[in-house]
């Protein structure tokens, strides 16, 4: 009976990762806002970002609400801007600058 538990628990242990989402990881969208950031602010002697918020639309289409610092010069005092990312699968879709104040609603679209 233990033996026949164990194999049990141990083909549902191998079969769980298989059936889960197939999400980007954390580290696949910090590498597209890295790049986004590089191709956005081509001149930054520093910069960072940090993520207001994110909204699955699909298994593998997100929008993330990104804050963003950049300094272009030393001395000068830094540039704070908002985006809003589309990433698809592990790729930047479409970007927009928006308000730093403003009230974002990313909720997936409704099926009619």
């Amino acid at each position: 009976m233990f033996i026949k538990s164990a194999f049990l628990l141990l083909g549902l242990i191998v079969t769980l990762p298989s059936s889960a989402p197939a999400h980007a990881s954390t580290g696949d969208l910090s590498t597209v806002i890295e790049r986004f950031m590089e191709k956005q602010f081509p001149e930054a002697k520093s910069h960072f970002w940090v993520v207001n918020g994110t909204q699955w639309q699909t298994d593998n289409e997100v929008v993330v609400d990104i804050n963003t610092v950049v300094t272009n010069k030393a001395g000068q005092e830094p540039t704070e801007n908002r985006f809003l990312l589309l990433i698809v699968g592990d790729k930047l879709a479409a970007a927009q600058n928006i308000p730093l104040d403003a009230n974002t609603d990313c909720q997936p679209e409704e099926q009619t």
